[in-house]
């Protein structure tokens, strides 16, 4: 089994390549971008490991995401209002962000892969 995980829009984007059970390939998107603790979608990271494995994204059986962003997005609205309104002004400055990139992971990350078709395969390991 094949799976690509990746890690993005908080700090130290990364992704990793696994393969069975295997490490294949990982790396941290500030690796090629020379951005230290680079937030943006790994595309970098993310190629390497794909080369690395010899592999596209077509031949993936997976790919992961390491957070739950509605989820997060709830615990940063709770603590907002916990300080409120002492932290208006930061969240006034989050709030944007969060509505254009954060919150919506799953299209970005499909955009930004290339458009490529990625498909759920069946949990039954490749032939």
């Amino acid at each position: 089994m094949r799976i690509l995980g990746i890690s993005a829009f908080y700090h130290d984007s990364a992704a990793a390549l696994v393969e069975d059970g295997h490490i294949i390939a990982a790396a941290q998107e500030e690796r090629f971008t020379r951005k230290k603790q680079d937030a943006r979608y790994p595309e970098n990271a993310i190629r390497y490991c794909l080369e690395e494995g010899a592999l596209s994204l077509d031949e993936l059986d997976y790919i992961a995401f390491y957070e739950k962003p509605f989820l997060k997005f709830e615990r940063l609205l709770e603590t907002y209002l916990a300080f409120a309104p002492r932290g208006f002004a930061s969240f006034r400055m989050a709030l944007p962000l969060w509505l254009k990139e954060k919150l919506f992971q799953k299209g970005a990350g499909l955009r930004l892969a290339g458009q490529a078709a990625v498909r759920r395969a069946s949990p039954e390991p490749r032939g």
